[in-house]
């Protein structure tokens, strides 16, 4: 009871006209092309320590190389029905942004359920090329790469939605229609425990690596 009301002080400590939850449509956020999205996230990343991502969908954008991100991108423009299609450009700016992964002083924990790696993007060389990426940077020193077997019995969380936490203060949520914004300590939280529980059931470096070979050898 005392950690929860503590946990509420500090909401109300940090809620001001200024923070709180933010919902922010896709449709606002790309209405000037993907570009300009990839490329608004960069101060975030500048002053992010610790990044923590699950995500049951695809391989997170950190980690994707520009065949697949272009791939995921000109998707999203087909479907946001874009009057522009930039997503060749979003693409290199995205994996420009990504090289943030080989600074120093930064952790990368980084979450993904078996099945991201048998969901095809692009065409097969595309893909063959995102895995063999997985198999090299999860070798980084400062990433930390866990895959959930989809055989996992009783697992302590389901697949959820895909989010980003930066550091301890920010989750961000990926809906289809919006993304949602959020830092108060409470919410915070939860997402913590969420990916704790996710992270106690993924697999990690050569138990890891033998799932994406399974993954790249399918699709020879």
């Amino acid at each position: 009871m005392r950690q929860r009301n503590e946990l509420q002080t500090s909401d109300l400590e940090t809620q001001s006209p200024n923070t709180g939850p933010t919902y922010t449509e896709w449709r606002h956020q790309v209405r000037n092309g993907l570009k300009p999205l990839q490329k608004a996230l960069v101060p975030l990343f500048r002053e992010t320590q610790l990044f923590r991502v699950y995500s049951s969908t695809l391989v997170p954008g950190l980690l994707q190389t520009e065949g697949y991100a272009s791939a995921v991108l000109k998707v999203v423009a087909d479907f946001r029905e874009l009057p522009y299609d930039d997503s060749a450009e979003a693409a290199r700016a995205r994996v420009e942004r990504s090289q943030v992964v080989h600074e120093p002083g930064r952790q990368f924990v980084l979450l993904i359920e078996e099945s991201v790696l048998y969901h095809q993007i692009g065409d097969t060389d595309t893909m063959a090329a995102q895995l063999s990426y997985l198999l090299t940077v999860g070798d980084l020193p400062s990433v930390s790469l866990g895959i959930i077997p989809a055989a996992t019995p009783e697992r302590a969380q389901w697949p959820r939605e895909t989010f980003h936490m930066y550091d301890d203060k920010l989750a961000s949520i990926e809906l289809v229609s919006a993304s949602v914004n959020v830092n108060q300590p409470s919410e915070i939280a939860l997402y913590l425990k969420t990916f704790e529980q996710l992270s106690s059931m993924a697999l990690y470096g050569a138990e890891a690596r033998a799932l994406t070979l399974k993954a790249l050898e399918a699709l020879r």
